[in-house]
């Protein structure tokens, strides 16, 4: 049967529309069960009904007339239930309601299961025989898995149906939940980009001895390779203006591939040999991929990745049509794709660029750290978005509730343009704010830095008011290198942001990479990659690596003579042993400086708070460090048990869950029991409702994006101290993240924040 339920689900995720995916459904269903009937209901949520959709069996004159009340028949019963229904004679049951038109009197053998996604039941999937009989488990298991893979398909073909009824009917607005990687709400019109062909697809095409086309092919080869060339070199001076020179490594590792004899050479002598030049690319890119890939060096094995990449880049040149006119962006562009990445996010007129939607990747992607750091709304992980439908419509981004508005109405467009207005006019009436300190009416200081990792994010972290830089995410520059960065490259980059920041001080966190975050010429393949080799764990491993990178910290202090300003930030502490490890490796740094004569001083150092096993030792920690940095993103993601990537569960992520609320405050107490400060980084921090939560709790610093900073110091000048304390004694007796939010919410709006409460679900 699972060869059948495969082809039943491909056969259906490929439908054009609902009818044509319902009645798949049932045709399907009904032969593999050698059912003598197979019917899909639907639920009607404005009318309180399941809807007859479509069957094979009953009398086809009866879809779309058949209603069945919500909680009402067999139908109703297996719906309410959740779960399935198996009678081997519907007729005698006390719930099972007859209905004439569907000609169903023969039947009695009944078995329906519901269709759930999301925790929301969609419909019931139904199987009738003449004889009287209870169906075997292996047949209710294949209905039941049947059921739950349909679920999605039969969402996607709903939205497909909807969108095209939209063109000639007028129908409400569509909205697909996805995961929210860059707040704001971003209003245009949908550019849809789709992948190319992949190299490995592409055939053999011979050429024989026909020494005219053998030559053009090598021409059309030889002007791709030239075309990729210079397309990396614009790439590259894009990308500087956001990232270090040194950060545009990856660039001329490709073009030093472009100009190797191994990759260029080999591809012209199999055109020579009579292969065209797609087919010719595709057999050298895997010969010399294989090579990579069987040696022992995991760097080295590597390259195999970028060979490939490369490779895909000059096919996509080949297939290039010069006639073909130059992508359009419209004037407002929303771009939407499968999988974005930084090159097409670059290629849109900044000024045209309003919003981000994919249907895969993560909030830690280079996308979506890109997105937020420019201000451009993003929700990705839209799995139930139908991308052939969605190019040229109006969609709204909206970053707040995570969620895409398609082809919104009059009325709710105005709605979201009235509240875009109101963001915008907020955001430039706070400019003002950007010199005032954050001090509460009653007088409390509360110091607000910036979260960074980009030169860009650095210049405008000054220009913003931001009074430092409270989490430097180094493992940025290593991620768009080929390789390790040595340690002069290092010591220039990290004196380069001490310099740019200069008198402001500074936290340079060590390389957190692993989980969520691997490096490209690093493979780290795991299970559970949240669960595993990732942070301080890889740096205690690899000392030789750790000891580069923290040498090079010191040394750009002692160049730059911030003795003051420079601390180091050890991510993903799990135990005081791991702590006092890689104090002692900083220890060895510093020595083995000053032996060679380097004036270099030791950096206040801090450790992250982001696992349950370091907030219950938080007091042993402290003592070993001058300040404590609670990692709120992977503190609430390791409480709750909950991948926030992840577009099945993220809903279920929530910083103001009373859980997290109760361990925050926990460890606040016990870091300011050992006599320590206590900053937060993450999202937290930056959300005004959970930052008036931070400070009733003693916070003494947030560290947060720089688009939310000002709203932060807004909300501080604006309540007092007194005001937030009272506010945490009062949620934390309260259930749910819901309560505890419209509680800190209903603070900010007597004091004259309203423009600060997040937008509502529409």
């Amino acid at each position: 049967m699972l060869d059948s339920l495969q082809r039943i689900v491909q056969e259906v995720s490929s439908a054009h529309d609902l009818d044509e995916a319902l009645a798949l459904i049932v045709e399907r269903v009904k032969a593999s069960m050698n059912a003598d009937v197979c019917s899909v209901y639907l639920s009607d949520e404005a009318r309180r009904e399941y809807v007859l959709m479509a069957t094979d069996g009953l009398r086809p004159g009866a879809v779309g007339r058949v209603r069945i009340p919500f909680g009402k028949g067999v139908v109703g019963l297996c719906a309410s239930r959740a779960e399935p229904v198996n009678l081997e004679n519907a007729p005698d049951h006390p719930a099972f309601i007859f209905i004439a038109s569907t000609g169903e009197a023969p039947f009695h053998g009944f078995l329906g299961v519901p269709i759930v996604r999301r925790r929301k039941v969609m419909g019931v999937l139904v199987v009738q025989q003449r004889e009287q009989r209870r169906y075997i488990d292996e047949e209710v298991a294949f209905l039941v898995t049947l059921a739950a893979q349909l679920a999605g398909s039969i969402t996607q073909a709903e939205l497909r149906q909807s969108l095209d009824q939209m063109d000639v009917d007028d129908l409400d607005t569509l909205f697909v939940d996805g995961v929210a990687c860059a707040r704001g709400l971003g209003i245009g019109r949908a550019l849809v980009l789709f992948p190319e062909a992949r190299l490995d697809s592409v055939p053999d095409k011979k050429l024989g001895l026909d020494l005219d086309l053998i030559e053009a092919e090598c021409s059309r080869f030889r002007l791709a390779v030239d075309a990729e060339l210079e397309e990396l070199k614009s790439l590259a001076a894009r990308m500087g203006r956001i990232l270090s020179p040194g950060d545009q490594a990856l660039f001329d590792a490709y073009a030093m591939l472009l100009g190797s004899d191994s990759l260029v050479n080999g591809t012209l002598e199999r055109i020579h040999a009579g292969n065209w030049a797609p087919g010719a690319l595709r057999a050298t890119v895997a010969e010399y991929a294989n090579v990579f890939e069987e040696m022992d060096d995991a760097y080295l094995r590597e390259r195999a990745a970028d060979i490939r990449d490369l490779g895909g880049r000059l096919l996509r040149r080949l297939h290039q049509n010069k006639d073909a006119p130059p992508v359009e962006y419209p004037e407002r562009c929303v771009l939407v794709g499968e999988e974005l990445n930084v090159s097409q996010l670059l290629d849109v007129p900044p000024e045209r660029l309003v919003g981000l939607v994919s249907v895969r990747g993560t909030g830690a992607s280079h996308v979506a750290l890109l997105a937020r750091g420019l201000g451009i709304p993003a929700v990705f992980g839209v799995t139930g978005a139908p991308l052939t439908k969605l190019n040229g419509r109006d969609v709204v981004v909206d970053g707040y509730s995570a969620r895409i508005c398609i082809q919104p109405g009059t009325q709710l467009r105005e709605e979201y343009e009235r509240l875009a207005r109101e963001e915008a006019e907020l955001s430039r009436g706070l400019l003002e704010l950007r010199e005032e300190p954050a001090i509460t009416p009653d007088g409390q200081r509360i110091h607000l830095l910036a979260n960074s990792g980009l030169f860009a994010d650095i210049n405008a972290a000054r220009d913003s008011g931001a009074e430092g830089i409270g989490l430097y995410r180094s493992e940025i520059h290593f991620f768009l290198r080929d390789r390790f960065p040595g340690e002069d490259e290092q010591t220039a980059t990290y004196a380069r942001v001490l310099t740019s920041m200069a008198p402001r001080p500074v936290t340079l966190r060590t390389l957190d990479v692993g989980g969520d975050k691997p490096l490209p010429y690093f493979p780290i393949r795991e299970d559970n990659p949240f669960l595993g080799w990732r942070g301080i764990r890889i740096s205690l491993d690899h000392p030789d690596i750790f000891k580069t990178q923290l040498r090079a910290m010191l040394r750009a202090g002692a160049a730059t003579g911030s003795t003051d300003g420079l601390s180091v930030l050890f991510p993903m502490i799990t135990m005081v042993s791991e702590l006092d490890e890689a104090l002692e490796l900083l220890r060895q740094a510093h020595a083995e400086l000053v032996e060679d004569g380097v004036p270099a001083h030791f950096p206040k150092v801090g450790v992250m708070i982001e696992v349950p096993a370091a907030a219950y030792q938080v007091e042993l920690l402290a003592k070993r460090v001058d300040f404590v940095s609670i990692g709120s993103n992977d503190l609430t993601q390791y409480l709750l048990a909950v991948d926030r990537n992840n577009d099945r569960v993220a809903k279920l992520y929530d910083s103001l869950n009373p859980a997290v609320i109760g361990v925050m405050q926990w460890l606040v107490e016990r870091a300011r029991r050992a006599g320590k400060p206590v900053s937060v980084c993450g999202e937290m921090a930056g959300d005004p409702a959970a930052a008036l939560l931070l400070i009733g709790m003693g916070i003494d610093s947030l560290s947060m994006s720089l688009g939310n900073l000002l709203k932060v110091k807004w909300m501080i000048r604006s309540v007092p101290l007194s005001v937030a304390q009272a506010l945490v004694a009062d949620v934390l007796g309260l259930e749910s993240a819901q309560q505890i939010r419209a509680a800190a919410e209903e603070v900010m709006i007597a004091h004259g924040l309203a423009g600060l409460v997040r937008p509502g679900q529409h």
